[in-house]
């Protein structure tokens, strides 16, 4: 057993039925209220970030970036968001469950004395999830020869410093093996380092579960849809 803190994290991703659009504004507001008061109760038990991805994608209206110190809590906020009149015209097209840890490669140390095992988003106007897993053949290869891949990895990510990453991991508890999410405010960058990832040796051996989902942070007292 590890004495290391570890948190968990979880990405859900919701979409609104198109039912709740021919609702009447009044009714619409008094629904987002609720909503916004039955999250609002959770507040100072986890960290809970909106946001919105009307514009950017087809399959899903919403975001919810959560960090819990324990599933119990991830369980409530859910519950809670689904006992809304809102609720009732929520599905929930994705979900990404992970836990924080440290890596099992070395890296010179991280900038700004970051600690991985606690998630401290930044002010960053776009977040980018990406759960994947690695092919059988990755876990096959030598650990020096997986480190110098993960090596070449992190050196093409610190030439963008514009973009910070999030990583947790699933092994276990999702389909996916690990959740990277992406924080920035340039998305010319961010495409720039996303091609570049693409030429590197590590980048053979990873199979992409999920779309590239973004959008733009929300606060919570205000949802991240219209009406």
């Amino acid at each position: 057993m590890t004495s290391e803190r570890r948190q968990i994290v979880r990405y859900l991703f919701l979409k609104l039925l198109p039912a709740w659009r021919q609702l009447d504004a009044e009714d619409q507001r008094a629904q987002k209220a609720q909503f916004v008061s039955a999250v609002k109760q959770f507040h100072g038990k986890l960290l809970l970030r909106p946001y919105s991805l009307m514009g950017t994608r087809g399959d899903c209206d919403a975001m919810l970036w959560q960090v819990a110190e324990d599933v119990d809590t991830l369980q409530a906020v859910e519950t809670a968001i689904f006992s809304t009149k809102l609720g009732g015209y929520l599905t929930t097209p994705y979900s990404y469950l992970g836990v924080t840890k440290r890596s099992i490669y070395d890296f010179p140390t991280l900038p700004d004395g970051e600690d991985r095992t606690v998630i401290s988003p930044s002010d960053s106007r776009y977040l980018f999830v990406y759960p994947f897993i690695k092919k059988r053949e990755w876990y096959g290869l030598p650990f020096e020869q997986r480190q110098e891949a993960m090596n070449q990895h992190v050196r093409i990510g610190r030439k963008y410093p514009s973009i910070r990453i999030n990583t947790t991991y699933s092994f276990g508890l999702d389909d996916q093996e690990f959740i990277v999410a992406y924080e920035t405010d340039d998305l010319a960058a961010f495409q720039d380092l996303v091609m570049a990832l693409r030429e590197t040796e590590a980048r053979r051996f990873t199979l992409n579960r999920a779309r590239s989902i973004r959008g733009p942070p929300r606060e919570t007292a205000s949802p991240p849809w219209p009406g």
